[in-house]
């Protein structure tokens, strides 16, 4: 017998592609700071660097318009704000465990 080698190659094309968007989980950091350039004792605000925020957020967009979450938060004031903060019987930092739904219509 003879022996045979048959290749096939098979190519489609679609125009458009199909528009199914798959549920997805999505990482998201958070960074936030704020600066003061004259302090409001009233208000409980140092001049310069005052806070920092830094927070991770995981969410599960089962469509874009709706989405829960769960993530953690670290919050910390700096200088004159946290030297208030304290005075105020406060910490400088805390550290928030988050949880929600992000959604929109």
């Amino acid at each position: 017998g003879q022996d045979h080698l048959r290749i096939r190659r098979h190519h489609r094309l679609r125009h458009p592609p199909p528009r199914r968007r798959p549920q997805k989980l999505i990482l998201q950091p958070k960074f936030e700071t704020d600066f003061y350039g004259k302090s409001d004792a009233a208000r409980g605000l140092g001049s310069g660097l005052s806070h920092v925020a830094v927070a991770l957020r995981l969410r599960y967009e089962i469509r874009r318009e709706f989405a829960p979450y769960v993530g953690i938060e670290r919050s910390v004031n700096y200088g004159a704000t946290a030297d208030f903060a304290r005075a105020a019987g406060k910490d400088a930092g805390e550290t928030r465990l988050l949880a929600g739904v992000r959604f929109w219509f």
